[in-house]
């Protein structure tokens, strides 16, 4: 048998290394990123059978023209509301 005891580590080898600080740069491009992936989530849920962005494109593709006339006369609509 051995009567060797395994040491601890020594403090400063459980510490984690410093981090260099992020410019502004990297933190709004970080920001964008985690936006548009977001938005893009929730675009791809929309589009799912049965949801609103996949009746709508059904909507749009069956009928151009009067999915044309109808978003042009909410655009008045609401355009004569403010």
């Amino acid at each position: 048998m051995s009567d060797d005891i395994p040491l601890a580590p020594f403090p400063h080898e459980m510490l984690d290394p410093a981090s260099e600080p992020k410019s502004p740069i990297a933190e709004v491009s970080d920001a964008v990123k985690g936006t548009a992936n977001r938005v893009a989530g929730a675009i791809e849920a929309g589009r799912k059978p049965g949801m609103p962005l996949s009746i709508l494109s059904n909507i749009a593709r069956e009928a151009p023209l009067g999915s044309l006339l109808v978003a042009f006369l909410l655009g008045v609509a609401i355009a004569r509301r403010r």
